[in-house]
């Protein structure tokens, strides 16, 4: 499991590489999936993984960016890091 959750961080870190940052979340998720097949990584992508509540299963339950393997849950996620700035040179 390590050496599989090792290949995923690096093609999730060569993604990063090739494209940078201030993309959409969907454009990552694509170029990953792509990055997983050329490392012939098996997965799945927009896993829809219900809820059981109280003996019924609600299909809206979530939705996995991936699923590596059967076993390893891979979430796509942009974070983007404004700098601070001070309200009186806020334009609007």
């Amino acid at each position: 499991m390590n050496d599989l959750s090792s290949s995923i961080i690096a093609a999730a870190i060569e993604v990063h590489r090739e494209l940078g940052p201030g993309l959409l979340e969907s454009a990552y998720e694509r170029c990953l999936a792509h990055e997983l097949c050329l490392r012939k990584i098996e997965f799945e992508r927009q896993k829809r993984l219900p809820v059981h509540y109280k003996g019924a299963q609600l299909e809206f339950g979530y939705r996995l960016d991936f699923l590596v393997d059967g076993r390893i849950v891979v979430e796509a996620a942009v974070d983007v890091l404004l700098p601070s700035i001070e309200p009186r040179y806020l334009v609007i």
